[in-house]
């Protein structure tokens, strides 16, 4: 347990960003002690390279910290073992004490016993005399032997003892020090916290003006989806870098085409439902429910408040294409008809619209109204009454709740890798996902006349894009400046271009990229989401956090190219 010791000291000296890190001596130790030293020396090492690095990331910090505290937990608990077994081995001890003290009287009465030379004088024979020194010199050996047993064990169960407490002073004194200089990395963290900048409110709503521009449909009821795969088409120059994101907004509720492909494997309409929502009940008998329909639909129909049953609204419903398998179409009538009803409960109306769900004045075809038909009145509900069954038409794998995308947590909507197996890179999420059918499954989004209408981005014009965010980073104040350089700029103000931009960079004393060689993501596939993004290029390598890169490059990409969710990947060219 010598390591411990030496780890004290590696920590004390170790753990404050630009001292030089004292490693314990590993080379002491043998066997499993020897290989924890060398475990925890080898995070000290990594964590101070994290503290003195130029792109410090409070989740591998954070990562860091937990698993040094792991190692001391593991080692605590094997404290411990230890200490139950010097108290189980003090009890036999004990045990063996007593017994030693009878011994002990035993010989003692056998040396006070008749002198065996009396004996010859006896009426034993000399078998006899024989057998009795045997059975005396045995018994006087064994006695002995298990009183130097006896004896080595109470003295190595006292150094034991001694050393245990000596043990345990030490690992406590470890525990101390993490925890002081956990105290000293928070404050570190808060402070590289400070870094992110933040956008304006006039930013971001340029940003959602942006998305926006895209007309991304919300469901399938704007009709066919109409995804371009950017790869099939060459924008005339390389290295050529195109940010594909997985699924298109909002990702709440059902996956469409994660229903269809769902029914394709034999899951009933009840087993897709229960697959995208939590905490509800199938409730029938709503098939004498009215509601309103208010509005003018994508296809250029209006409705002036006009009543309608459910179960008649529903037949003019056009949010599925009807072709698909029946299950998925009733899947579809429940979630509309649920939908429907909340909706018309909470304001009183419905737009005919993907506002709310898109309805036509004409009936939807025969297929379409048998799925109808076969869930008549039938609703997902809590308490009795009808939830607000979102969906949408391409998760991209993964849905999330209502909470995460807007702020509005409903017990009913949850996060779901949704695929028929596990997922581990973005292979297996291609060929897994139940909506990798849907053109939008994977796509870049958005374009500009030139380079033949496509998303690809030069690499000066990924490293632009990385020189706005290492600018607002180092300082907030130039924001204002850092819009996309081809619209006006929201602020009112100049918008400097890449050069400019690059200018004010090694003013603050940071190199810029006038070139970027790779992009590349670390992504979480429980929950869907990218965690970091790493640019390589002429001013070296570079590790942001997802949501820092996704704001600076959608605030700085040229035309309306955007990066629409929180699962993406890079393509080459």
């Amino acid at each position: 347990m010598k390591w411990r010791y030496l780890l004290v000291v590696a920590i004390a000296f170790g753990f404050y960003a630009g001292l030089v890190m004292a490693q314990a001596d590993c080379n002491q130790l043998s066997g499993d002690d020897k290989t924890t030293c060398e475990n925890i020396n080898r995070d000290l090492t990594d964590l101070q390279n994290l503290l003195n690095s130029k792109n410090e990331e409070k989740s591998k910090i954070v990562a860091k910290l937990k698993s040094i505290q792991s190692q001391i937990n593991t080692a605590t608990a094997k404290l411990k073992l230890t200490e139950a077994n010097i108290k189980d081995r003090s009890e036999k001890v004990s045990t063996q004490y007593l017994i030693l003290s009878v011994k002990i009287r035993e010989m003692y009465m056998r040396l006070r016993s008749q002198p065996l030379w009396i004996s010859l004088f006896s009426t034993m024979n000399m078998g006899e005399v024989r057998r009795e020194l045997a059975y005396r010199q045995d018994s006087n050996e064994a006695d002995k032997q298990m009183i130097v047993s006896l004896v080595s064990e109470i003295g190595k169960l006292e150094a034991d003892k001694k050393a245990l407490e000596k043990q345990k002073l030490q690992l406590a004194k470890l525990q101390a020090d993490l925890d002081a200089q956990n105290a000293v990395f928070q404050k570190v963290i808060k402070e590289i916290s400070t870094k992110i900048a933040v956008l304006s409110a006039r930013q971001e709503q340029l940003i959602a003006e942006k998305l926006g521009s895209l007309n991304l449909p919300t469901s399938l009821g704007g009709g066919t989806l109409s995804c371009t795969d950017d790869r099939k088409i060459d924008p005339g120059f390389s290295n050529a870098f195109a940010f594909y994101t997985y699924g298109i907004p909002h990702r709440v509720g059902m996956d469409q085409y994660g229903a269809y492909g769902r029914a394709k494997t034999g899951q009933s309409a009840e087993d897709i439902l229960k697959a995208y929502f939590d905490n509800f009940e199938f409730v029938s008998g709503k098939e004498g429910e009215t509601v309103k329909v208010n509005g003018k639909n994508e296809f250029g129909q209006s409705f002036n408040n006009e009543s309608m049953n459910i179960e008649e609204y529903l037949k003019h419903l056009h949010e599925m294409p009807a072709s698909w398998d029946s299950k998925a179409l009733q899947a579809q009538a429940i979630a509309a008809r649920s939908y429907a009803l909340s909706e018309q409960r909470s304001k009183g109306w419905l737009y005919p619209s993907q506002k709310d769900q898109v309805v036509k004045k004409e009936m939807n075809s025969q297929s379409w109204i048998d799925a109808v038909t076969a869930t008549k009145g039938k609703i997902m509900a809590q308490g009795g009454q009808a939830i607000k069954a979102w969906y949408a038409s391409t998760s991209g794998g993964y849905t999330f709740n209502s909470g995460d995308v807007w702020s509005r947590n409903t017990s009913y909507t949850k996060r779901l890798r949704d695929t028929s197996g596990n997922v581990s890179n973005f292979g297996d999420l291609q060929s897994q996902a139940y909506s990798k059918d849907s053109p939008c499954f994977y796509s870049a989004q958005g374009w500009r006349t030139q380079y033949n209408k496509s998303a690809w981005l030069k690499s000066e014009e990924v490293a632009d894009i990385v020189n706005v965010l290492l600018l607002a980073q180092k300082d907030s104040s130039t924001q204002t400046h850092l819009s996309q350089v081809d619209k006006p700029n929201p602020d009112g103000t100049d918008t400097w271009d890449a050069g400019k931009v690059q200018q004010e960079l090694r003013s603050r004393g940071t190199t810029p990229y006038t070139n970027v060689s790779g992009v590349s993501v670390s992504a979480d596939f429980g929950i869907g989401k990218v965690t970091n993004v790493t640019v390589s290029g002429d001013a070296g390598s570079q590790t942001f956090s997802a949501n820092d890169f996704v704001n600076y490059f959608n605030l700085r990409a040229p035309a309306n190219i955007q990066i629409v969710g929180p699962l993406f990947n890079i393509e080459k060219k």
